[in-house]
């Protein structure tokens, strides 16, 4: 039965979503890769909750349609102007605001800068407003070659902005200090809010240095460490720390503060007679 027989006329909602951070390129194209491969990055460190990642690919016509609802739009790729390897450009998208000519215009032929032009003739009224452009320099495009060095120093950099800018206002704010909590079978516990906003990426390496346990946040599970299990359907996270406290075992709430110098919480580690008191 077609849900929409009785009422022909009702409008479809626009999926959307705050941020939208679509990587054009080709992986298989050395820096002409840059923008999957920085989407890749960012979904290893964490996704806030309103915000989407895509991998773009070279289907500029994805392009167009995966923005549709939009609030904020980045688009991300390579260039090749003539330009130092790894420079970067950030263009806004109001400066490409004209459809291409239509004439030999075809699948293959469809990029990222036509997606923009399309979206706005396309969707109309759901066509984000806010649109920004990063392109980053190649040095080569040999086919099977990684991405140099300049172009992933060049994307670190574009990736610290885009959490700067558009990631970091979605993430919840919390306090510097906040409560954990020590479980009988080992683990430490994070309420759902401190772990994505300090541990986006669910991993984390915990140190016992100084008289305190330090969780350092990692930029994903490639990167080894500990992984935050979801432990309850609200996100709260647990991590195993058993075996770094065999010595010094702690039960129960402790305090703990978040380190802006040291980008880690730390968590006192009362001594042993203060513990049996």
């Amino acid at each position: 039965m077609n849900a929409g027989a009785d009422n022909p006329a009702a409008p479809l909602e626009p999926p959307g979503c705050d941020v939208l951070v679509i990587g054009c390129g080709n992986l298989l194209r050395g820096d002409d890769g840059v923008g999957p491969v920085l989407v890749r990055h960012l979904w290893e460190r964490g996704v806030p909750e309103g915000a989407k990642l895509v991998d773009g690919g070279t289907a500029g016509m994805d392009v167009a349609f995966q923005m549709r609802g939009a609030r904020q739009v980045v688009i991300v790729d390579a260039a090749a102007t003539g330009s130092a390897p790894g420079t970067t450009f950030r263009v806004p998208g109001d400066e490409l605001a004209e459809l291409p000519p239509l004439q030999g215009l075809h699948t293959h032929s469809f990029r990222w800068d036509h997606a923009i032009a399309f979206a706005r003739w396309a969707l109309g009224e759901d066509c984000p407003t806010d649109i920004t452009v990063f392109l980053i320099e190649v040095a080569g495009v040999e086919m099977g070659a990684d991405l140099s060095e300049p172009v992933t120093a060049a994307m670190e950099q574009v990736i610290a902005l885009i959490e700067r800018d558009y990631l970091a206002p979605l993430r919840p704010e919390v306090p510097r200090e906040v409560t954990v909590e020590f479980t009988a079978d080992g683990y430490l516990r994070l309420d759902a809010a401190t772990a994505a906003a300090r541990f986006p990426s669910d991993a984390v390496a915990a140190v016992l240095r100084d008289g305190a346990l330090w969780l350092i946040p990692l930029r994903g599970p490639r990167s080894g460490g500990l992984l935050l299990k979801q432990r309850t359907p609200a996100g709260d996270r647990s991590v195993l720390v058993s075996e770094l406290l065999r010595e010094t075992p702690l039960r129960g709430v402790q305090r703990a503060c978040w380190d802006d110098e040291q980008s880690a919480m730390r968590i006192e580690v009362p001594a042993r007679e203060e513990r049996d008191t």
